[in-house]
């Protein structure tokens, strides 16, 4: 009963937050776990507005892992990649918002960590390590519907309604 109360406040929301609902896919990799940055990387999210959906602290499995980055499985790294990932713990998240997937890239940054300009995730916390970045971020509609696929069940995303939704995204 709650659900369905809250599914239909969900989907009675405004046109202005409903187009909010694009979703996005992004991963706290075990260095960044390790270095104590989860807090610092999900700030950086809800202070422009993006909401939290779906938050798991995992191992992950090989198997998810090579399914994951099943596009990178010819390139030389790809083994050494999947071992990484499995160092230590990672946390993966749904994040929802409006143009979500450009924003989060911006706020992530260059892929090569010598490339990334201070002030974003990258450019603040990852070293010189190509391979080794402290967080991923899909980089597509396509990717982040797989990836968020692969990740979460259906029922492990959590439609909810923040009180600020028609503040930060309802156009007069």
């Amino acid at each position: 009963l709650v659900a369905g109360i809250l599914m239909a406040m969900y989907a009675s929301q405004s046109a202005a937050v409903q187009e909010r609902r694009e979703r996005t896919f992004m991963i706290v990799k075990p260095d960044g776990v390790q270095r104590g940055l989860i807090g610092k990387v999900i700030s950086r999210l809800e202070k422009t507005g993006l909401k939290l959906v779906a938050m798991k602290f995992v191992q992950a499995a090989e198997e998810t892992l090579k399914q994951h980055y099943e596009e990178r499985s010819d390139e030389p790294f790809f083994h050494a990649l999947i071992k990484y990932m499995q160092m230590g713990p990672i946390v993966v998240m749904v994040w929802e918002g409006k143009n979500v997937i450009k924003r989060t890239r911006d706020m992530i940054g260059a892929t090569d960590p010598l490339k990334s300009k201070p002030g974003t995730i990258r450019g603040d916390y990852d070293g010189i390590v190509p391979g080794r970045k402290v967080v991923h971020g899909s980089d597509s509609l396509e990717s982040s519907k797989r990836e968020i696929e692969l990740w979460f069940e259906k029922a492990e995303l959590i439609p909810w309604m923040q009180c600020l939704d028609d503040w930060i995204f309802k156009e007069n």
